[in-house]
């Protein structure tokens, strides 16, 4: 029998694993790999990178950059922190998720390799997604992996990127949903929903979790709430209305941070915010849109920390 095509991209896979451990940790030259591998000096390169267009590998700069920790320390003390970090800003790519992403990645892993079985919450989003995408497979089941957000719309769409269950699928640790929607239909439907022992079982753990990792999100139009379905136009228009300018698991907030009274905030079906946060909550966001948001985040004592990246945090201490 011939080799099916999922076997053939297994052992392309596996040469391009060996070809990059070879170049990136062994130190070999291309020429050197080519000859171990019984390859072209080509093909070896093509190899090398087709591992890490794969993800196969991970960089991570071990170097601190003195700016970022200068902007680091200046946020951490005037917002009183317990945890921050800065990642460098790519002016050219604009993308900012990525990085971030990296960095939060490590700071999680610092969790995951605990042997002691640990409560982690996550909120969702492509931050947040990004920074599972960079963790390693291991097999960690004696954690806890609990979401404080809901992954679904009002009429049952799921949002593209729930962060939970992918975690838990790489990492072997026990998963726990929140059953519910997003934000509800109505009021009743709310206190339903929370009502129901799967809601107040993941609640109960996130309130016992070591830290919690959200993502924040600016409103207006377009914004990750508004593009994953959760809220429809009118809701939007509401909240915008009422002074909202940024949300964290779906509760929107003013520009002084505050915690709206109206709006979609009574029908948001997701794990209550503490205002302020009493135990270690990190907002994993950045980018020049999302700055208000975070800006107004910290000023409302609703995370304790922040990874964020170079410009975005510039550009909230020069607001201050």
């Amino acid at each position: 029998m011939g080799e099916t095509g999922s076997e053939r991209r297994d052992r392309k896979l596996d040469l391009a694993a060996h070809a990059a451990w070879l170049y990136y940790i062994a130190g070999n030259t291309q020429e050197e790999i080519a000859a171990k591998l019984s390859v072209s000096r080509q093909a070896a390169q093509r190899l090398i990178a087709l591992a890490v267009s794969e993800k196969l590998i991970k960089f991570r700069l071990d170097h601190p950059l003195s700016e970022c920790i200068a902007l680091a320390e200046a946020l951490r003390d005037k917002f009183d922190l317990s945890l921050c970090e800065v990642v460098p800003s790519d002016a050219g790519s604009g993308d900012t998720f990525n990085g971030i992403g990296v960095r939060a990645a490590s700071c999680l892993e610092t969790y995951l390799i605990a042997k002691t079985p640990t409560v982690l919450a996550f909120t969702s989003g492509r931050t947040l997604r990004s920074m599972v995408e960079q963790i390693p497979s291991m097999e960690r089941p004696q954690h806890k992996i609990v979401s404080t957000i809901g992954n679904m719309s009002h009429y049952g769409r799921a949002g593209h990127h729930e962060v939970v269950m992918h975690l838990s699928e790489r990492v072997g640790s026990q998963a726990y949903p929140v059953p519910t929607p997003v934000v509800a239909t109505s009021v009743e439907e709310r206190e339903l929903l929370q009502t129901q022992r799967s809601f107040i079982a993941v609640k109960t753990l996130a309130e016992q979790a070591k830290a919690t990792f959200v993502g924040i999100g600016q409103i207006d139009w377009n914004a990750p709430l508004h593009q994953n379905g959760f809220i429809n136009d009118d809701e939007v228009a509401e909240l915008v209305e009422l002074g909202a300018v940024g949300e964290i698991a779906g509760w929107a907030y003013d520009r002084h941070g505050v915690l709206l009274q109206q709006g979609t905030n009574s029908r948001v079906a997701s794990v209550p915010l503490e205002q302020p946060a009493q135990r270690l909550v990190i907002g994993v966001a950045g980018g020049v849109k999302k700055v208000e948001a975070i800006l107004a985040a910290l000023s409302g004592k609703l995370i304790t920390g922040l990874i964020i990246d170079e410009a975005a945090a510039q550009t909230i201490l020069a607001k201050i």
